[in-house]
């Protein structure tokens, strides 16, 4: 009995539940349609550039029983995840980029659930095409054999590329890049490549074509822009030769010679054709046609020609050979010839070369010396040389020449017959140069000129040369550049400069020194070229960073040269930063910085680079400082003088700060100087007034001599508006009544003039003691005897301007004056166009001004008489 009493409430608690379970209705999507961006995801598309990232759809369900429903997506096993879901509101986010090529469907299982019960859908995602794929070449490299007698417009090869992409973006059509510059076309639609009309190919001229082709689609969207992709491949097109050539001889034209010593049988030439089509030559036949006269043969497969008899057996001196070339094809024809003229000449033996003489006789080498540098066009006569060829005739005919550096000496004569006396000259003196080389080496050449032997012979010619002082000493460079630390000790080493003179012996011994306006603190050896400060100079960056003179490097003759030397002294950290004297105490308005500065006088960064600091400040909590420019501000949570009051006791709020400055140099050096800054809040409205005062508070001179150019000021103005009314009333006819009745009329705004009067209302603080407001009122004056300049003008002349003690201005910068503490609280009023002064002065002008406006307001009501 225990142990049912223990499961009776579970089992009714179970009951209960699968009632309830029973009486739930499940979820279900809304189905909006293939248009609908929410529903069930159906007939979804999207295009494969779809950002990752971008809301592509919303589910959008509901629940009978109106229990809040949620969302999700799952995939089939080994399917990529492309989607993500916002469970609660079943916004569909793209989280894997689309690519339609790979995957053109996708397939996800939507399902919704409202706790209880889930519905699941499968739903079939289209990827639609983009314009993402640039078309591709298939089956390359593309290599073409063409027969050179291939008719033109004849197709020659196919050339096929695809694009992945659909529609437009899947089209693809083909063109050539420099199509005016090649011999093909293309069919742009079909990738089919042509011979161009009227073309022919030619291997003889060109046996390789390289023609690019580009294949490019028709364009499509994709991520909003219109796009457009292409490919070039290279097609290359080797031209096959075809037998359509005859052959050539080479080496044309055929000359021969036939000497009185040659044996019978002897070849004398040979002659050489090729045949024209390069690609698969056939061989050569050669034959003798005419002009041999039994005398000559030929070979038929190489050409090589020879005399049949001996010398004196030819009746003739010259021969006219026509020999015949011909082609002989595989199968055995000739179907291609060409001839050729080979002209033979029967000669003399020429058996004598020319040869060089001496004074004693034979002799292939001569030598002389000589100085550097001759004269142009002189002949070099200590050379006795005499050539002379045995021969006779033409065989005795030959020319001289110099072998060597060209353009130094030349021979004369250089055509000589039999024998002649060899002269050579002078031609480029400065050429002949010791330094350069000291000896001179050439070959003399003496060469048959008409004779097929060409028979020669040379001889040496050695020229030894002596040196001159023909050369300046010369710097290794135009300038010198050196640095040396300021605070270097006399007689320290700067820089060593380097001249160097070709000349031999004394001539190029090198005496060095300096001279010019900047080389008073330096000397130099004189044959090392060392420069070096003076025993006594005192180097100082600050007082002259720049020296440049001028450094001579001089021979023993006195040829020179000069370079010049630039110097910089390098500065030092030898000065500490120095503050200006006028740190010792600042007002500081609370938003306000100070300014504190230092000057470092060291002439170089970083050594007069200041950095600030606060080294003591009690409390410590109060100011900031920026290291770079020394301005001093209150910390940013104190915006008023109570607080101020709660952080310390010091209730008159001067505050004593020990500020340093420091260098960055290298040992630093630092100064510490006693900052007293006043603090207090701002109490006037911003404007210049009260700029200046806060400028001028710690100068009250310079205040005082302001306020008193003002003042001066305003009782010129008042004088000369004063002596200019009494010229204008005497010259005036009329009889000026004291009292006169004047009728009131309304006056056009433009003649209104309007002023404030003084008005004194309770102030709220010392400062609001001194703020005016003044009232315009409207004043009209028809006789124009008083100081308001409102006249009617004629109707030809302008109206005058208003004067200037009485028109009022808008823009005039607002009064500023200092308060107990000193500073500054900004008060907006309506200023008059003078400035006003302080003191009783300012009071009694404002008063007799008031006067006259009151009296001429009481004249306005009388009659006018």
């Amino acid at each position: 009995m225990k142990h049912v009493r223990h499961f009776t409430p579970s089992l009714f608690l179970s009951l209960v539940h699968v009632c309830l379970v029973q009486a739930n209705y499940a979820p279900y999507f809304f189905d909006n349609g293939a248009r609908s961006t929410n529903g069930n995801m159906a007939l979804l598309s999207l295009s494969e550039d779809t950002p990752v990232g971008t809301h592509v759809y919303t589910l959008n369900g509901t629940d009978p029983e109106g229990d809040p429903v949620t969302y999700d997506l799952t995939y089939e096993a080994g399917s990529r995840r492309y989607f993500s879901v916002d469970k609660n509101l079943g916004n569909v986010t793209l989280i894997e980029e689309l690519d339609r090529e790979k995957e053109d469907e996708i397939e996800v299982i939507v399902s919704i659930s409202d706790g209880l019960s889930t519905v699941s859908e499968k739903v079939r995602i289209l990827v639609m095409d983009a314009n993402d794929e640039s078309p591709e070449f298939i089956n390359t490299p593309y290599i073409v054999e063409v027969p050179e007698n291939t008719p033109s417009s004849s197709s020659i090869f196919k050339i096929e590329a695809i694009d992945k992409d659909t529609g437009s973006g899947g089209s693809i059509t083909y063109f050539l890049q420099n199509i005016h510059a090649n011999k093909f076309t293309i069919d742009r639609h079909s990738g089919v490549l042509r011979i161009k009309t009227g073309v022919t190919l030619d291997y003889e001229k060109s046996r390789t074509h390289f023609v690019v082709v580009v294949a490019k689609d028709g364009g499509g969207k994709l991520r909003g822009d219109n796009k457009v992709f292409s490919a070039t491949t290279t097609v290359t097109i080797n031209v096959v030769d075809v037998q359509d050539t005859p052959p050539m001889f080479i080496g044309t034209p055929y000359y021969g010679y036939v000497y009185e010593d040659t044996l019978a049988g002897s070849e004398v030439l040979t002659v050489v054709a090729l045949d024209g089509d390069r690609g698969k030559p056939n061989s050569i036949h050669y034959c003798i046609v005419n002009g041999d006269e039994g005398s000559f043969e030929i070979s038929n497969t190489t050409g090589a020609i020879s005399v049949t008899k001996s010398p004196n057996q030819l009746k003739k001196e010259v021969y006219e050979l026509k020999v015949k070339a011909s082609e002989i094809s595989q199968e055995g024809d000739t179907p291609e010839h060409i001839f050729a003229m080979v002209t033979i000449r029967v000669v003399d033996l020429n058996n004598h070369p020319p040869t060089f003489y001496g004074e004693n006789g034979p002799q292939n080498r001569f030598e002389l010396t000589m100085y550097e540098h001759p004269p142009e066009g002189e002949i070099l006569r200590g050379l006795k040389i005499t050539v002379n060829d045995s021969d006779q005739g033409a065989n005795a005919k030959f020319n001289l020449r110099l072998v060597g550096p060209g353009g130094i000496f030349r021979v004369v004569p250089q055509t000589v017959l039999n024998e002649a006396q060899v002269t050579i000259i002078v031609e480029n003196s400065a050429a002949i140069d010791y330094e350069s080389s000291k000896v001179l080496t050439f070959k003399l050449l003496a060469i048959e000129v008409n004779t097929p032997e060409k028979f020669s012979s040379t001889a040496d010619i050695v020229i030894r040369l002596l040196d001159t002082n023909d050369n300046v000493p010369k710097f290794s460079s135009d300038y010198y550049i050196a640095r040396i630390p300021e605070n270097s000790p006399g007689g320290s080493n700067v820089v060593a400069v380097t001249a160097t003179d070709p000349d031999s012996g004394l001539w190029g011994e090198i005496k060095y020194s300096i001279y010019g306006t900047g080389a008073d603190l330096f000397l130099i050896h004189p044959s090392t070229g060392i420069i070096y400060t003076q025993p006594w100079a005192v180097l100082d960056a600050e007082v002259n960073s720049k020296y440049n003179f001028y450094v001579k490097a001089e021979d023993t003759d006195g040829k020179y040269s000069l370079a010049e030397v630039f110097i910089t002294v390098l500065d030092v950290n030898d000065h500490s930063p120095e503050f200006n004297e006028n740190i010792q105490e600042k007002t500081m308005i609370i938003g306000s910085p100070v300014k504190i500065e230092a000057i470092d006088q060291d002439a170089e960064e970083p050594n007069n680079i200041v950095d600030y600091s606060i080294m003591q400040a009690d409390p410590a909590n109060v100011f900031d400082i920026d290291q770079s420019t020394g301005e001093i501000k209150l910390k940013s949570y104190i915006r008023s003088l109570d607080i101020i009051h709660n952080i310390t006791k010091n209730k008159d709020c001067i505050w004593s700060l020990v500020v340093q400055a420091k260098d960055r140099g290298s040992p630093s050096f630092s100064t510490t100087a006693v900052l007293k800054i006043d603090i207090t809040e701002e109490t006037l409205h911003k404007g210049p007034m009260a700029a200046f005062l806060m400028q001028t508070k710690d100068n009250p001179m310079k205040a005082l001599g302001v306020l008193a150019g003002v003042m001066g000021i305003m009782v010129l103005i008042t004088i000369m508006i004063s002596t200019a009314m009494f010229w204008r009333n005497k010259r005036s006819n009329k009889v000026m009544p004291v009292r006169r009745i004047i009728k009131k009329r309304q006056m056009p705004p433009s003649r209104t003039v309007r002023m404030e009067w003084l008005k004194f209302k309770r102030p709220s603080n010392a400062a609001e003691k001194f703020v005016v407001e003044e009232d315009v009122k409207s004043l009209h004056n028809e006789n124009s005897n008083n100081n308001i300049q409102v006249v009617p003008a004629p109707p030809a002349s302008p109206l005058p301007p208003a004067p200037p003690a009485l028109a009022p201005r808008s823009d005039a910068p607002g009064w500023r004056v200092p308060t107990v503490s000193g500073s500054l609280t900004p008060k907006h009023v309506i200023k008059p166009p003078k400035k006003k002064g302080h003191g009783s002065t300012h009071n009694a002008l404002v008063s007799e001004l008031k006067m006259r406006f009151e009296k001429r307001n009481a004249a306005f009501g009388e009659p006018h008489i």
